[in-house]
């Protein structure tokens, strides 16, 4: 399948995302500040998790986040997550960070993390997912 397709909304499972690494979210040696990268993969997290629940969600836990390599000022970084697992209301999402060669097009992991979400109510108390 070709990845523009992947993590659209009939793929909710999955989302892919680019952004540029400017120089406010890098530390003093030009490199990616740790929170922001952890943010990005929050985000993604977020979005495979809101397109399955189809209500709000919020992060319950942020762990087994381990950092491969640095992203630097002016390196692209994609951002991959992926639902791993559900369970009555809440959801396992697993984030990926990788530094993409814009001239060879590989891609170096920066970063990694499993993110649990949880679908909650306008009060923030968890609700079930809906059934598949």
């Amino acid at each position: 399948m070709p990845e523009a397709e992947r993590g659209g909304p009939e793929h909710p499972e999955e989302v892919r995302f680019l952004e540029v690494v400017f120089p406010d979210n890098t530390n003093h040696y030009g490199t990616l500040f740790g929170g922001h990268a952890m943010g990005m993969m929050d985000k993604a997290a977020f979005v495979v998790a809101s397109r399955l629940a189809r209500t709000q969600v919020v992060t319950a836990s942020a762990d087994e986040i381990t950092f491969h390599a640095p992203a630097h000022h002016g390196d692209v970084v994609a951002v991959t997550a992926r639902l791993v697992s559900t369970g009555r209301s809440s959801m396992v999402v697993h984030a990926e960070l990788a530094r993409e060669d814009l001239v060879f097009g590989e891609l170096t992991p920066v970063a990694s993390g499993r993110f649990v979400m949880v679908a909650v109510d306008p009060d923030g108390k968890p609700v079930p997912l809906p059934s598949s």
